[in-house]
């Protein structure tokens, strides 16, 4: 279709269209019936074919006038639809947002966040990738992503550029082979009792933090554990868990993801708090970003 075409040439054809009528048309676009047939012909020039046979029995429209009338009905319905379509771009109601996640969110906050998001903001478009802190913090800093779900802290070089919000705090929690003789009746685990098996944990340049915490607990109960195998996705360790491989700490939440072979106990002793956070660019305008950090301040 020629770019020259206007939308009001295209409204008048609809309506000659649907009354078959030049005289009803002109009337009921308010207007006298010469412009409006000098303004189909100019249309029907525009287009290099006539769109309506003209005769004493009437007006009927031509295979060309079939074959637009539903397209500039469709073009129409989208111009009308531009102011609504604006505004909610600018107030975030639709658009695109991307979120990143470690895999610890999964199954905790992630679930619930999406929900009450999608439930507020349905014509969001939501794309979704699970990495690890170190990776989204590398997404956020190049721009790639609108916000990350991760584990902090954040460094040095990151705090100049994003901002952060807390957003879940929880215990680590022992996961260990099912059926162990030394946990059998007991509710919770010290790991004083336990045997001496491998620690599955996460590498520390993947997730400082978390490592540190596990780490940590093991010292103030004056154990020196032996590292046996590292893994960046809870997934693997809680199957490493499974495969008799070995035991780990991990954040509480992680017990909602259920393993054959795998069981889950709180800690005699106290443990350091696993923090989740939010994190987004600071210079990242965008009407969905803030529609998303607006409802997960509120459901804090």
């Amino acid at each position: 279709m020629s770019a020259n075409i206007e939308l009001r040439q295209l409204r008048y054809f609809v309506t000659v269209a649907e009354e078959l009528h030049f005289g009803r048309a002109a009337k009921r676009l308010h207007m006298t019936q010469p412009p409006l047939s000098q303004t189909i012909l100019a249309l029907e020039d525009l287009l290099g074919a006539s769109l309506f046979d003209r005769n004493r029995r009437g007006v009927a429209l031509t295979p060309a006038g079939e074959a637009l009338l539903p397209e500039a009905r469709r073009l129409l319905a989208q111009a009308q639809d531009l102011g609504g379509l604006v505004q909610r771009a600018a107030t975030g109601a639709s658009g695109r947002l991307s979120l990143a996640f470690v895999s610890s969110a999964d199954y905790s906050v992630l679930p619930p966040s999406l929900r009450a998001y999608r439930a507020a903001y349905p014509q969001v478009q939501i794309t979704l990738q699970e990495a690890t802190s170190d990776l989204q913090l590398e997404e956020l800093l190049h721009g790639r992503i609108d916000a990350g779900l991760l584990i902090p802290p954040l460094p040095e070089k990151a705090k100049a550029e994003l901002d952060y919000m807390p957003v879940l705090n929880e215990p680590l929690i022992l996961a260990s082979p099912a059926n162990l003789p030394e946990l059998q009746g007991q509710h919770m685990a010290s790991l004083r009792s336990l045997p001496a098996l491998p620690l599955i944990i996460f590498p520390r340049s993947i997730s400082p933090g978390l490592y540190d915490a596990v780490l940590s607990v093991f010292r103030a109960a004056g154990i020196t554990p032996i590292i046996g195998q590292e893994a960046i996705q809870m997934q693997t360790i809680v199957s490493l868990v499974s495969a008799g491989m070995g035991i780990a700490l991990v954040p509480q939440s992680v017990s909602n993801l259920r393993r054959p072979g795998v069981e889950y106990r709180p800690l005699a002793q106290s443990t350091p708090l696993v923090e989740t956070g939010l994190a987004w660019r600071r210079d990242n305008a965008s009407p969905v970003l803030r529609g998303f950090l607006d409802l997960m301040r509120k459901r804090l």
